[in-house]
């Protein structure tokens, strides 16, 4: 019986594909944006994918999406303070291995990712008004 439950909780895989993709039109939302910005977005040249089922338009949405959030990042690192730069660092320092732990791959890109991020902000700070 328990398990009957279960399996009725559990969506099917089309279900769990037209969820997926209301969550996935809920981020176009986001911010304000609209159809209309979509719309203008496509005819300023931006890349528009055509097959919002497929896995690899999820993929290529969420790689947009980093991109534009590691800019807006760099952005506001810019305009950071000392202490806020620091602070940053500290943090990569802190999610690398500790002595005695097993160093994992993806947490030492990540911590570099965040000592780059830094880095790269460092061209647009303080850089006089025109």
């Amino acid at each position: 019986m328990r398990q009957e439950s279960v399996k009725k909780a559990m969506p099917d895989e089309a279900e769990r594909r037209r969820l997926r993709l209301i969550a996935l039109s809920r981020w176009d939302n986001e911010g304000g944006a609209g159809p209309d910005l979509l719309t203008a977005g496509a005819l300023a040249g931006n890349a528009v994918v055509e097959d919002p089922s497929s896995a690899n338009t999820e993929a290529v949405q969420l790689r947009i999406r980093v991109i534009a959030l590691e800019n807006l990042v760099i952005a506001l690192l810019a305009q950071a303070s000392m202490a806020q730069l620091e602070l940053v660092c500290e943090m990569a320092d802190y999610i690398s291995p500790r002595p005695g732990f097993t160093p994992h791959h993806l947490t030492l890109r990540a911590a570099d990712e965040m000592r780059s991020l830094v880095n790269r902000s460092s061209p647009f700070r303080n850089v006089p008004a025109t």
